[in-house]
């Protein structure tokens, strides 16, 4: 307790000291980049040697060695939902952000009345072709952020903020719930979870809405004048770099939220690019076999490059904090294989580490520095609060994120005990690592080192996540007692937090009984 009490005590008086000066940020919100796509994640995790490896990710390295890297941090499984909880502090969950969808009908862009529970821009109609028997219906998911919370541009409010890149919270294209509603300067953007890499201005700067019934205005992105770049990773780079080039002399600190579409579908990236990974004798390594990708995230990785360099240049990278991070893990269902994210299990859509343990980097020179690992739990709720205590504002109430800053200045603190919880009532044609069917609705929780995932076809497995990180043994028989105690407290959680029309809902005609089947969790009421 004295421990936890000089770390908070710490925290407090920094907090003051930052107020002071408090630094630019630029956030950097990589898409779909799985944990051992960063070099230095992949040595960290596996002992490989950097000449052995297929991927080139030098300047996210340098980065880790000059920063401060989280182990286990975490995301939500999907795009969305991490966006939403980066941006507001809270489980995504809670506001019904549950999955990330395609243009979709809504509530909203359909003109209907939202039902009680619910919200506008509720996707009520979201689903896979999966032809195997499903015992749930998927539960819906909010796709918007609202405005009215105290999200991160409100919460800096001594920073000019400035939005670049993939939004998707939008509602797909509703204009009154885009990035500039939050606070954010537009530079440019898309409200959408994929973009082209070539030729996206025209879509991005669509204005007549494919929901003739959607009231308001309709707003897809902003694509800006266009530049003498014509690879989408590249563009983006360089009006970050203009963006932080344009602010330098300013007295007022910046925040720069820029999320590149990189390395998100579609896989697709400049011939030459991916001519010099086709030729690298390290392909294959680690299940790393993708040129395509490999060129993105190549591509992704200059640009972090071009931003340090340019803060460099411009003389305000002394006091300008820079955050890495990825919304979910690596892609591993595309044909042929995005990446692999091994020794993790899973990848995107799954709750196992695979699908949201990311990459999580910090580096303020002078404070948060020195190439150390912190392998404390991290979540992506804390980014909220953390950056208000180091800018010296205050974190709204009722958040779920932590403030992290004492693990900032001291990496090798210990945290006090905390759990996290996932929620996705979705049946998605994503295959399940461990069962080789469809995922089904799953939810998680993780107490301490233990992590309980219930797979609501009836499966509940349980992983000691510091002793099997990999999650290889699976402890739910040997621990009945506490499997039983874990999932009691996860349904608990669910009862009191997630509204009832975020549940997955029993599927009319599903026989629980018809051989093959195991379905012991109908009753959750």
């Amino acid at each position: 307790m004295k421990a936890l009490r000089y770390h908070f005590l710490l925290a407090c008086l920094l907090s003051t000291a930052f107020a002071a000066t408090p630094p630019n940020i630029v956030f950097i919100l990589a898409d779909d980049l799985g944990i051992t796509d960063v070099n230095a994640y992949a040595r960290h995790f596996t002992g490989a040697e950097n000449s052995n490896l297929f991927y080139e990710t030098p300047n996210i390295d340098r980065l880790v060695a000059d920063g401060i890297a989280f182990s286990q941090a975490y995301s939500n499984q999907l795009c969305t939902p991490t966006r939403a909880a980066i941006l507001s502090g809270r489980i995504a969950s809670t506001l019904g952000v549950t999955t990330a969808t395609p243009p979709t009908r809504t509530w909203f862009n359909q003109g209907l009345p939202v039902p009680e529970g619910g919200h506008p821009h509720d996707a009520f109609a979201h689903k896979d072709q999966i032809k195997i028997p499903q015992a749930w219906i998927n539960g819906h998911s909010n796709t918007a952020l609202d405005p009215t919370l105290d999200t991160l541009p409100k919460v800096l409010k001594n920073h000019h903020s400035a939005f670049l890149g993939k939004w998707h919270l939008g509602g797909h294209g509703a204009a009154a719930v885009q990035p500039a509603a939050h606070g954010f300067t537009e530079i440019a953007y898309a409200d959408m979870g994929g973009s082209t890499y070539f030729d996206w201005a025209k879509v991005w700067d669509e204005r007549k809405s494919p929901f003739p019934k959607m009231p308001g205005k309709y707003r897809i992105g902003k694509a800006g004048a266009p530049t003498d770049r014509s690879y989408l990773t590249d563009d983006l780079s360089l009006r970050a770099c203009d963006f932080i080039r344009s602010r330098a002399g300013n007295k007022e600190p910046f925040l720069l939220y820029y999320c590149p579409f990189a390395v998100h579908t579609p896989i697709v990236a400049p011939e030459e690019t991916v001519a010099h990974f086709k030729a690298k004798p390290q392909l294959g390594h680690l299940g790393h076999g993708n040129a395509t990708y490999a060129a993105m995230l190549k591509h992704l990785d200059d640009s972090i490059g071009e931003v340090r360099k340019t803060l460099e240049e411009t003389g305000i990278a002394e006091n300008t904090l820079i955050v890495f991070t990825s919304d979910n893990g690596g892609v591993e269902y595309t044909a042929p294989a995005a990446t692999d994210n091994q020794p993790f299990t899973g990848g995107k859509a799954c709750l196992y580490e695979g699908g949201i343990r990311v990459p999580s980097i910090w580096y303020l020179p002078g404070r948060f520095e020195g190439g150390k690992w912190c392998d404390q739990v991290a979540d992506c709720t804390d980014f909220l609060p953390t950056l208000a205590a180091i800018t010296g504002n205050t974190a709204p109430d009722g958040i779920d994120g932590r403030n992290i800053l004492p693990l900032l200045e001291d990496p090798a603190a210990k945290a006090a005990p905390r759990t996290l919880f996932w929620h996705y009532p979705f049946n998605v044609i994503v295959i399940d690592p461990k069962h080789g069917t469809p995922l089904a609705p799953h939810s998680a929780i993780r107490e301490g080192d233990m992590k309980l995932i219930w797979n609501w076809h009836g499966k509940l497995s349980l992983y000691d996540i510091a002793a099997d990180p990999f999650e290889t043994k699976d402890l739910a028989t040997g621990k009945a007692d506490l499997t039983k105690q874990l999932h009691g407290k996860l349904k608990a959680w669910l009862r009191e937090n997630v509204g009832d029309l975020y549940w997955p809902q029993p599927a009319p005609g599903y026989d629980p009984k018809a051989p093959g089947t195991a379905f012991p969790f109908a009753d959750l009421r």
